[in-house]
């Protein structure tokens, strides 16, 4: 009863989805394009091999694709004959397929969770396996895998309190997901516990771990550009904000504006979470009194410049690289944090805004482990950056915490694997 419930909220809600999607075009003309893919109308350039099988992992966006990664290319390495279809439900996320893959996978949008696009996909496809990144649960889409004998793992789950809460409140929808999935290979005990809570069987959740802990830190700029070099060798002190989001770029602006009271030659490196907002970030900057320089004008960094503005996709390592401290956006704002693993893994110190519901098990264990500090505002924001900027030893006892914990943290790579490896046989 309650899917078809669903399937009319669905369908009268569907021309305000499609209305939404438009409207983000114009700040995003990507989101205008290939509309027909959300519907369910996926085409192969060419004819789709299935004789090695058809594995389909879904990654909502950059972040997951990325944390995604490693098991598609392990799973191209032991199993060259398979199939693997990847979508994501972003145009960043299509770009990060095309960036990490090429041609190796195919690739197209997630169809809306509505009953027509999810079948019309599926008869498509014809999927033996799907992968669910982290928690992306619809009702139709497993309802119709499962009805079609498509085995599905639900990797790198996790649960937030407040997601769980939310599932609540359909419990009999959430229970009848959570039981047609064959296994969940939750990030950490508190997610298994809480989906279990929620209706999972207990004998079909495993604790792996988390795959973003499986960090790619090299950094892929081009070695001919020579901005990064050049931010480098003038000895600077950088600082990185990474992944900021709306309403958070106007507070680390302050706190930098602070630390510059105290360092004058301090650098900041801005890099927002959205590419659409790029040109509203600089004018931020610039509305700041602050001298900046956009990654994209090939302009090279003074003495002068205060901000360096990275406005590109795919070169978060190298941003990471030039900073001697990390503060990981999205977390004073309430919008959960962004990945504080990659400065981590780089070995950064992390600091983060109070905001951590997206990575509050791998935040907690960097703290615990005296890599991540945690502030509550702009004004803890500066002192703490003047501070780790002055005690080049604290940083570098906190860098080697992190890179430590992110060392011994990668076994879920192997363990989702062999979760994979018992569906293909």
């Amino acid at each position: 009863m309650y899917r078809f419930i669903y399937n009319i909220i669905f369908h009268l809600a569907l021309p305000f989805i499609l209305l939404r999607l438009w409207w983000r075009s114009f700040a995003a003309p990507d989101y205008a394009k290939r509309i027909g893919e959300r519907l369910g109308r996926v085409r192969f350039q060419e004819s789709l091999n299935r004789s090695g099988g058809v594995l389909w992992i879904h990654a909502v966006s950059v972040g997951e694709t990325v944390a995604a990664s490693p098991l598609i290319y392990a799973l191209q390495k032991t199993h060259p004959d398979l199939h693997i279809h990847v979508t994501t439900m972003t145009p960043t996320g299509s770009q990060r397929v095309k960036d990490l893959f090429g041609n190796s996978v195919s690739h197209s949008y997630l169809p809306y969770d509505y009953s027509g696009a999810v079948q019309r996909f599926l008869k498509i496809l014809q999927p033996d396996i799907l992968v669910l990144m982290e928690t992306e649960l619809w009702p139709n889409l497993i309802h119709y895998c499962h009805a079609s004998n498509v085995k599905i793992l639900l990797a790198n789950a996790r649960l937030s309190t407040r997601s769980a809460a939310g599932y609540q409140r359909f419990p009999s929808a959430t229970a009848d997901m959570l039981q047609n999935l064959n296994f969940i290979a939750a990030q950490a005990s508190e997610d298994a516990q809480r989906l279990i809570e929620l209706g999972a069987p207990a004998d079909r959740v495993e604790v792996t771990g988390s795959l973003k802990f499986n960090v790619d830190s090299k950094p892929h700029s081009d070695t001919s550009d020579t901005i990064f070099t050049q931010i480098t060798e003038s000895g600077r002190p950088v600082v990185i904000a990474a992944s900021t989001r709306e309403g958070e770029e106007h507070q680390v602006l302050t706190a930098f504006q602070t630390c510059l009271q105290s360092i004058p030659d301090c650098l900041l490196v801005l890099v927002p979470r959205h590419p659409e907002r790029f040109a509203e970030v600089a004018n931020l900057c610039e509305q700041a009194g602050l001298n900046l320089v956009r990654r994209s004008s090939g302009t090279a960094v003074s003495d002068s410049t205060q901000v360096f503005l990275g406005d590109s996709m795919g070169e978060m390592a190298s941003y990471c690289s030039l900073a001697q401290v990390a503060f990981v956006g999205g977390s004073l704002v309430d919008t959960g944090c962004q990945n504080v693993l990659e400065p981590a893994a780089l070995g950064l110190p992390v600091i983060t805004g109070p905001s951590q519901y997206n990575f509050a098990v791998i935040c907690n264990q960097l703290e615990q482990n005296g890599a991540l500090i945690t502030v509550q505002d702009h004004s803890e924001l500066a002192g703490l950056l003047i501070e780790l900027l002055k005690d080049s030893a604290r940083r570098k006892a906190m860098g080697e915490a992190g890179k430590a914990l992110v060392a011994a943290n990668q076994q879920a790579l192997p363990n989702i694997l062999r979760l994979v490896e018992s569906l293909l046989a």
